[in-house]
């Protein structure tokens, strides 16, 4: 693994989180330009929503979210958003969570990586190319196909193993 820098989920100090959001919203539209998706209104709030902290956000805590602003939001509208922001490539899914995470790293479709706190609930996106590279040797020698990979390590982040 190359990344030397802490994690900024983990409390990277100096981490400006509201430089973090403009930031990704930012990529948002640059990528939905690129591609030449819309990124609706909707859209982009729920990707600034599933980005206002680094943890895994669920739906209805958008969609609890989203109503307390605009009224009455119907549950598909948010999951039609999740859909996009998730096929852009914008968001990931934590699976053992059902939850929602920003996507930060700067690479088309890369197989997600997260370290995931289980004592503040943060949950980090890891780059690894040994990991990548693991899994593709093994498959190939067993044969195996993979058409879907998610990595999810739970532990405890430096803050909280620190306490």
């Amino acid at each position: 693994m190359t990344q030397t820098a802490p994690n900024i989920a983990f409390g990277h100090r100096g981490h400006d989180h509201e430089a973090c959001i403009a930031d990704a919203l930012n990529r948002a539209e640059a990528v939905c330009a690129e591609r030449g998706l819309r990124l609706t209104a909707i859209r982009r709030r729920v990707l600034e929503l599933i980005w206002v902290n680094h943890q895994p956000t669920k739906a209805y805590d958008v969609l609890a979210q989203i109503n307390t602003e605009r009224g009455n939001a119907a549950p598909p509208t948010v999951y039609r958003a999740l859909d996009f922001l998730l096929d852009a490539g914008l968001i990931h899914k934590i699976e053992s969570q059902n939850a929602f995470i920003g996507c930060g790293i700067d690479h088309d479709r890369h197989p997600p990586k997260f370290f995931i706190c289980r004592e503040c609930g943060r949950a980090a996106e890891i780059q690894s190319t040994d990991i990548d590279d693991a899994i593709a040797n093994e498959a190939k020698r067993s044969g195996f196909i993979v058409d879907h990979q998610t990595i999810e390590v739970d532990g405890l982040c430096a803050n909280c193993a620190g306490r």
